[in-house]
């Protein structure tokens, strides 16, 4: 399931980028009195409660500007606000309700989801000024009167915004059903391989790159099983990204990746590898799915009997950061290997969901040691007392040593190997959490 989103708007200099790192806990949008600083929606992970969200931060809003960078900070509010579940509209309390707030609560209404109304810059705690109640003038509701610099206030706004989340113990999930995220860059045949797949032209197939500009599901229940094809955006290099409807397909691709169970990171044949394949697998890895590489248009290339080999050994090298990811040699357009795909999606979906008892993994670790000694730094060797696995989805193994720092990735990488070796774990990443036993814990 994907985290809800919530989209922060509103005119400019309304403090809505002081609010979003507020909310998020860190500094990762721009703060600056200078209106339109914000050019482009930067999102962060909040958490609330319990409840996991994805919020946006976008540009000001003038509804009415000929200014072309206004023009296009606006464009990416809407589609910033399309694509939300509950929309925050920030107003300030020092300039009090002003025309543009009217025109964009007006925007907003009309979009039909859930708006809070929260009045910014109310730094001083107690009863609100008479200023706050001006902001039912909106027609928004119960304005919350917030302080984004301080943090008062942020509490009940958050309440307020999980109280929109629908109930997660309401939505029923289909245990048999493969949620399978086809990423790639531009034009690497991700929406021709769902047609080819559904057998209908169920998405736009153009060879003008970014084409698809939102994820398009596709339910497919066939003899191999019940999957959806969520068919992304291509990912593009930042320098391209020109058009504010490309900068929003970089979140849309990531939401894609983060609801599915299964990663096809789609590769161009005729192009080989670049730059931006390893941007886009990077995504997968970072967020612990299962991944195939899936090397398109194959009928194009010319073959001789090395070339295969000859290409994934390069493929291995170039992708060496998610060695574990299994690479496949289709064509979308003829359906080459397209049987053989749904097998390993099913398999290294499989091997994303395996749980190892402790006492496997443990008997793995002392052969592990045993063969290789733990490092050693000034006369203090590593000693790891035992380990793990703590979930799956990616598996994720926790690891309790006497010393942490002596525990190298080095050495990590090599009971990763070990593990690997015996329980298989191909296509999948694997996550480690090393603790430190309680030093002064008497034996």
């Amino acid at each position: 399931m994907s985290k809800p989103v919530v989209a922060i708007v509103g005119r400019p200099n309304v403090g809505k980028s002081t609010l979003f790192n507020k909310l998020i806990g860190q500094r990762l949008s721009i703060v600056d009195d200078t209106p339109g600083v914000t050019r482009d929606r930067i999102y962060g992970d909040c958490e609330w409660l319990g409840h996991e969200m994805l919020l946006i931060d976008t540009g000001g809003i003038e509804p009415y500007s000929d200014n072309i960078i206004l023009s296009q900070m606006r464009r990416q509010a809407q589609l910033a606000i399309d694509s939300a579940d509950v929309i925050i509209l920030v107003t300030d309390i020092r300039s009090g309700v002003v025309a543009t707030d009217s025109d964009v609560a007006a925007i907003l209404q009309k979009s039909g989801k859930p708006i809070i109304l929260c009045v910014n810059k109310a730094d001083t705690i107690g009863e609100p000024p008479s200023e706050f109640y001006e902001f039912y003038n909106l027609g928004l509701g119960d304005p919350i009167q917030v302080s984004a610099v301080h943090g008062h206030g942020t509490g009940d706004l958050l309440d307020k915004v999980v109280s929109y989340f629908p109930d997660s113990d309401s939505e029923e999930e289909d245990d048999d059903l493969i949620k399978v995220a086809v990423i790639g860059k531009p034009n690497a045949g991700k929406s021709s391989l769902v047609n080819k797949i559904v057998g209908e032209e169920r998405v736009i197939v153009s060879s003008i790159a970014g084409t698809t500009r939102d994820a398009t599901d596709t339910l497919v229940d066939n003899e191999h099983g019940k999957f959806v094809f969520i068919d992304t955006a291509g990912l593009r290099r930042k320098s391209k990204i020109d058009d504010a409807i490309e900068k929003y397909s970089v979140i849309r691709a990531r939401m894609a990746v983060e609801r599915a169970n299964v990663c096809v990171i789609m590769i161009d044949a005729t192009e080989g590898f670049t730059e931006q394949d390893s941007k886009v697998a990077g995504i997968a890895h970072e967020l612990g799915k299962a991944s195939i590489i899936a090397v398109n248009k194959w009928d194009l290339v010319e073959k001789d009997g090395k070339t295969m080999d000859t290409f994934r050994k390069k493929l291995m090298n170039d992708f060496s950061f998610m060695s574990y990811a299994p690479i496949i040699f289709i064509s979308a357009k003829t359906g080459q290997r397209l049987e053989r795909l749904f097998e390993l999606i099913k398999f290294v979906d499989s091997q994303n969901a395996m749980r190892i008892s402790t006492g496997k993994l443990n008997d793995v670790l002392a052969d592990a040691t045993a063969r290789v000694q733990p490092p050693t730094d000034k006369g203090k060797r590593l000693k790891i007392y035992y380990m793990t696995q703590a979930s799956t989805r990616p598996p994720t193994f926790v690891c309790f040593v006497n010393n942490k720092d002596l525990f190298h990735y080095s050495y990590q990488r090599y009971i990763d190997n070990r593990i690997r070796e015996v329980f298989g774990l191909e296509g999948t990443p694997t996550q480690y959490v090393i603790r430190e036993r309680d030093k002064n814990k008497k034996k």
